[in-house]
């Protein structure tokens, strides 16, 4: 260090070599995920628990902690000495140490031996997932679940926060969310999606694709589609994985991943989409500040807002009308049986209940996460036995969705989350979509509907939206304040549902078969 150099300055060095470490962590979590070979579990699982236990140590030392209350000093003395003239850089650094104190008694109040437990049975329950699910049998997963769910609650025990156990391991992704607050935004779902899909079964039903296309035909599309939306192959990669996912490992570094799925065509189009929305999100993030020039403005607002930029571009853009009219010659070219824009559209939203998750339409798939958070909530909260996760799992199904997983792998081995232990996670994804619905309203309102700019082959407008109003707002704000500022009203169902009757109306024809 320079003898000249202040607290902030001093500070920024420290959080940079933290995220060069963290993102070492991340380059391990993307091979073990896509190249390493299943007998490098054991070994990998060792190199993680060591990276988190020099990461915790770095976020948790009294130097560390000494140079935050430095830098929170000379900021109070700035501040005083600008009087009631607000300036802007002074509010982002009171911002930017707020956030990392706030993360400082997070970090200290954890035990280092339990960081490390955590990194291994990640690790360790990442393997013992891909076993059972590749055997569909969820006994060989049950113990590493059950390891992890103990090391979670220990986790929030710790942590000590104002909040239930649920909330506190929420809070990461999505920050100030109360549970009393998530089931005031889910209850009018509860109601509504169930009525709407007992609509749909009354009247026409959509038949199974019955085609399927070669996994190279379905990547060559995928590729097409990631050229046409501005991919740099610079600064970005694509590679296969069990579960698709986005992540960024440097400030040029953004890589996504996807997968083929047997006997649904569309699925790794739909995936590829999804997880570009997810990496334009980050590509956008404050630049200034961005995660790797180390500040916590840089990183995402929430994991909701993340998702509601992949599921915009998934949904409101690739499942779109005016996306089928675009692009269903391709397919057709490619050998999919297709004969108009309209049977494209309908094939991209079935609007049928099934088991799987990911491959969800926009009416089921708020389903399959109410479904989740219940069974997290009754895991961690309610006494929820690991040994009888999948007989509930499938009475829920059975109850709420009318189907019946044939077995384990297509029931509740289904998700990579859990083995994780990222608890808290799952209501993210519908939180996304309600917030995709609300900031498309508003994006509606500024410069036409989604949809128009879609048919003109207009991406760039609704890029330039999107980087002017959300991307760039990072963790200035909660997701809930992003919306509000946005589209200038307290973030609520109604837009999604709206949407999505609407969109069903429109459907009923290309779901009967109709041109």
């Amino acid at each position: 260090m320079g003898a000249g150099d202040t607290a902030w300055e001093q500070l920024g060095r420290h959080l940079r070599e933290t995220n060069l470490l963290g993102s070492i962590q991340s380059t391990l979590y993307w091979d073990q995920n896509t190249r390493m070979p299943s007998g490098g579990a054991a070994w990998r699982g060792e190199q993680l628990a060591l990276l988190a236990r020099q990461l915790h140590a770095r976020q948790s030392a009294a130097s560390y902690a000494d140079l935050i209350a430095e830098a929170r000093q000379d900021w109070r003395a700035a501040n005083a000495a600008a009087g009631a003239a607000a300036d802007p850089d002074l509010v982002a650094r009171g911002r930017n140490l707020d956030l990392l104190e706030q993360d400082l008694r997070r970090q200290q109040a954890l035990d280092p031996d339990l960081v490390s437990a955590l990194a291994t049975a990640k690790a360790e329950g990442y393997d013992r997932w891909q076993q059972a699910k590749a055997s569909a049998d969820f006994s060989l997963f049950a113990p590493a679940l059950a390891r992890m769910v103990a090391l979670r609650q220990e986790q929030a025990r710790q942590l000590a926060e104002p909040r239930s156990c649920w909330e506190t391991l929420a809070q990461p992704f999505e920050p100030d969310l109360s549970l009393e607050r998530l089931q005031q935004l889910f209850a009018p779902l509860r109601q509504r999606l169930p009525e709407l899909l007992d609509q749909l079964r009354s009247g026409p039903r959509p038949s199974s694709l019955g085609w399927d296309l070669p996994a190279a035909t379905q990547q060559q599309l995928c590729d097409q589609l990631l050229a046409d939306w501005g991919r740099d192959p610079a600064i970005t990669c694509v590679a296969a994985s069990p579960h698709p996912f986005s992540i960024t490992l440097g400030p040029r570094d953004f890589r996504i991943t996807t997968r083929v799925v047997a006997g649904q065509p569309l699925s790794c189009f739909l995936a590829t989409a999804h997880e570009w929305g997810h990496s334009l999100y980050e590509q956008g993030l404050p630049t200034a500040s961005h995660q790797w020039f180390a500040w916590p403005l840089g990183q995402a607002t929430s994991m909701a807002v993340h998702e509601s930029q992949s599921l915009f571009w998934e949904n409101r853009v690739a499942r779109s009308l005016p996306f089928a009219e675009r692009w269903w010659e391709r397919f057709a070219a490619a050998g999919a049986p297709l004969g108009s824009a309209r049977e494209f559209w309908g094939a991209m939203n079935p609007m049928a209940p099934g088991c799987n998750r990911v491959e969800a339409d926009e009416l089921s798939y708020g389903l399959h996460i109410l479904i989740r958070t219940d069974l997290e909530l009754a895991l961690l909260e309610q006494g929820l036995a690991v040994d009888d996760l999948p007989q509930e799992w499938n009475r829920r199904y059975g109850e709420l969705l009318g189907v019946k997983p044939a077995d384990d792998a297509e029931g509740c081995l289904q998700d990579v989350h859990w083995s994780e232990g990222l608890f808290g996670y799952f209501p993210s994804y519908l939180l996304g979509h309600l917030i995709s619905a609300q900031l498309s309203e508003a994006m509606t309102a500024a410069i036409g509907a989604p949809e128009d700019h879609v048919a003109r082959g207009d991406l760039n407008g609704m890029l330039a939206w999107l980087r002017e109003h959300v991307h760039p707002i990072g963790r200035a704000l909660n997701a809930e304040q992003l919306v509000e500022q946005v589209s200038g009203s307290p973030l609520s169902a109604e837009p999604f549902l709206a949407y999505l009757e609407a969109k069903l109306s429109r459907l009923s024809p290309a779901l009967s078969g109709s041109c």
